[in-house]
Parts: C-alpha cells; sequence; structure tokens
C-alpha cells in the first residue's frame, strides 16, 4: 500500500462557462487536522484551474473527484454503441477532449451534439429506461444502496453526465503526471487520483439515508469526528460542494490504508481498462 501525505477531494461541475460555484476543493494532512477548503486563484474554481493545482502539487497526495471516470463498456461491449469510437478508457478521453471545444474543460456539445441520440434530455427522447446502462460498479452500488447514476441521462439536478465527460478532459491531462486508479497500478510514491461517490462518505460519517447533504457547523463537526478528525474551522458558507469535499477528504485519509477498497472481488482487468471504480464499493 502506498504512503499518503495528504488527501483531497474535488465537489466537481459539468456546468457549462469558465466559473464554477459549483466547484470546492478540499485537503487534509495524515493524522487527525481538520480538512480545509483550498482557496481558489480567482476566487471561484474553474475546472482548468483545479487541473493546474493539482499537476503543480509534489507530494503523495490522495485526490478523489466525484464524476464517473468512464462511460459503461462491459454491458454492451461499447461506450456509445454503433459509434466508432474507441475500446479503451485512456483512449475514450483523449477522444472527447479532441472531440470538444467547449471552454474550461467543457464537454456539453459531445451529448447535445456529437453523440447527441446515445443521451437522454427528456421525453422527445422516447423512453427513458432505452437509455439506462451502467458499469459494474454502479450495478454493485445499485444493488447494495438502490440508486445508481448513468452518465447516458443528462437530465435532472442528480444527473452527471455533463460533468463526467467534462472531467474525462480532465483525466486526458492529468493522465501522464497522476496515476488514476485503476486505469493505472499504484505507484510507491506520488500523486494518485481516483473516483468517489460522496454519498459513500457520507454514510460512512453517520448521515442518515435520506440526508446526504450537510449545511451546518455541527452537523459537519459531528460528521468529522465520527470519521477520526478534529473539528474544522469556520468555513463562510455551508453548502453542499464544502461540506461534501470536506467530509470526503477525511473519509478517504480515514479509509485509504484498506487493502479491501484497492482490490474488491468484482474488479478484474477488463473493467479497470474500461470502465474504472468507484472506490468504497466492493
Amino acid at each position: 500500500m502506498p504512503r499518503f501525505t495528504r488527501f483531497a477531494c474535488a465537489d466537481w461541475s459539468g456546468a457549462k462557462g469558465s466559473r464554477h460555484p459549483g466547484i470546492a476543493l478540499a485537503v487534509c494532512a495524515a493524522g487527525d487536522e481538520a480538512p480545509h477548503l483550498v482557496t481558489p486563484p480567482d476566487k471561484v474554481w474553474s475546472r482548468q484551474a483545479i487541473a493546474d493545482w493539482l499537476l503543480a502539487q509534489d507530494d503523495d497526495l490522495l485526490i478523489g473527484f466525484d464524476f464517473s471516470f468512464a462511460p459503461p463498456f462491459i454491458e454492451r461491449g461499447s461506450y456509445l454503441p454503433d459509434d466508432d469510437v474507441p475500446t479503451s478508457a485512456r483512449e475514450f478521453w483523449a477522444y472527447v477532449d479532441h472531440v470538444c471545444n467547449d471552454p474550461d474543460l467543457g464537454a456539453a456539445s459531445f451529448l447535445e451534439q456529437r453523440h447527441r441520440r446515445h443521451f437522454y434530455f427528456g421525453a422527445a427522447d422516447g423512453t427513458k429506461s432505452d437509455y439506462l446502462f451502467w458499469r459494474q460498479c454502479e450495478l454493485l452500488n445499485k444493488n447494495s444502496s438502490g440508486k445508481a447514476s448513468t452518465v447516458y441521462d443528462a437530465i435532472g439536478a442528480s444527473q452527471v453526465a455533463k460533468a463526467s465527460f467534462a472531467g474525462m478532459r480532465l483525466l486526458h491531462q492529468l493522465r501522464d503526471a497522476v496515476a488514476i486508479w485503476p486505469f493505472a497500478p499504484l505507484p510507491e510514491r506520488g500523486k494518485v487520483a481516483l473516483e468517489i461517490y460522496t454519498t459513500i462518505a457520507a454514510r460512512a460519517a453517520g448521515v442518515a439515508k435520506g440526508r446526504s447533504k450537510i449545511r451546518d457547523a455541527s452537523g459537519l463537526d459531528l460528521a468529522l469526528e465520527t470519521l477520526g478528525s478534529k473539528p474544522h474551522l469556520p468555513l463562510n458558507r455551508y453548502t453542499d460542494h464544502a461540506t461534501d469535499a470536506l467530509i470526503t477528504a477525511a473519509w478517504l485519509r480515514n479509509v485509504a490504508g484498506n487493502p479491501q477498497l484497492w482490490a474488491p472481488d468484482a474488479l478484474n482487468f477488463e473493467i479497470a481498462a474500461t470502465e474504472g471504480w468507484t472506490f468504497g464499493v466492493f
């Protein structure tokens, strides 16, 4: 197991534009000091600024991102059946980045124009169930939690489609400087990025099912205490994005030494090369 010195979580956004209040970045050191929010370089984070920040780090950092690192592949043998697209995640990231010219690593054009027929945007697209395909880790999480999102569902506040394809452009930027698990093996030293699901961290922090979001200081401190962390420094605003990032950074620190999470029984070579895995699902 690698020995990480710091742990981070980026609460991500797929919104159009170049500045995103929905992005928050939290970091904590090994030990029990509370995680803290990293101040954006220009008051509000951009996706590119997150990439630049991570590329500038030079220690043994473990960082989680809350988007799907690849579309489903195993279920249908293709990311986008009947379209000429790559068949491995790393090549697919490069493809997404190449065909998107949206600002700030955005990928809305990928869903709305280039591969429109694969994504559900509303009733005009027909039956929603025709678009519902999941990765193997999502099926496993769905069976245990009763809910899973798919990157082909692009409608509603809880959709992860735009954030995930924007995230794939980020991963393409990071691929040579950061080990992206499980698509790359864990190095003995250096930076590692992985996919997280903030609800898993919230459950581990004692947040009741159906109440995944914390929006007050006392609730945040209680969650951090459950994860072995000291109380946080007061925030100017207790947004979902900020508290999700803080709790998940503390959760990563708390569980990163668990070898079972790095080697789930269902994760095999084909899944690791094509779909990836959500850390914490086993």
